[in-house]
């Protein structure tokens, strides 16, 4: 593996966990970006790049992806809550002929848990009896609710069972929605579960993360992975061609 000079644009509590991981792997880190030196992703910083890692917040996720493709630097995106924009951020990574991933979350863990929630989704089709809904727990310091992961699980659902048509962040208001139940609690890194319940028993599945690390390591491989590629992915297109080997 090529010793790599990575970007950290957002230098929280997740930026410092991939700096440790990345060291540890003897990747380099020459630049750190926070809301305190936002003025250091220029020009002359982002020439020294050979990837980007990018975890801030919604307000600030589109303008720094779109410097970034502008500066043509590969990017890996983990901030959620500003999708919205993706056909646009897109669009300027490919005009640059530059590479981009965006995942929800980087857990291996979770996009397991991705995988068995399409198969699980698809095979309850055709029981109606069965009511369906999604529960996500994360920390208090979490900006957007639902979940990036929460809203991908959702439109998997969507996508496989004819009845829901939608998702809603309460209550449904119509048996085509599908509810997402969104709380914040002190000490949860982050809790997904999805529920098919009858009047005579209740399937479901569940992921819980016990730290942030599994999200950066995550976030750290798809930056080695991207190298020399071109185009757009996701986190599963990943996952598939390491399978492969």
């Amino acid at each position: 593996m090529n010793k790599l000079k990575i970007g950290l644009i957002g230098f929280g509590k997740m930026g410092k966990i991939i700096e440790k991981l990345a060291i540890q792997k003897h990747h380099e880190i020459v630049l750190r970006v926070s809301r305190t030196n936002s003025i250091d992703l220029n020009i002359q910083n982002l020439g020294f790049l050979d990837v980007a890692i990018e975890f801030t917040a919604p307000h600030s996720a589109v303008d720094n992806l779109l410097k970034l493709a502008n500066n043509k630097v590969p990017t890996i995106c983990g901030t959620t809550g500003w999708l919205d924009q993706y056909d646009e951020v897109c669009d300027a990574f490919n005009q640059n002929n530059t590479p981009f991933l965006y995942a929800s979350n980087f857990s291996i863990g979770v996009n397991v848990f991705f995988e068995i929630n399409k198969k699980l989704s698809n095979l309850m089709n055709g029981f109606s009896s069965y009511e369906i809904d999604i529960l996500e727990s994360h920390h208090l310091e979490k900006k957007d609710a639902p979940s990036g992961t929460a809203i991908t699980i959702a439109e998997q659902v969507i996508q496989n069972i004819d009845r829901k048509s939608s998702w809603l962040n309460a209550q449904p208001e119509n048996a085509n929605q599908l509810p997402i139940i969104s709380k914040r609690e002190a000490g949860v890194k982050g809790y997904h579960e999805v529920n098919y319940s009858s009047s005579i028993d209740k399937i479901s599945i569940q992921h819980e993360a016990y730290s942030r690390e599994g999200f950066a390591s995550g976030a750290l491989m798809a930056a080695e992975w991207i190298q020399d590629k071109k185009g757009i992915f996701s986190f599963g297109d990943m996952m598939e061609d390491v399978l492969k080997g």
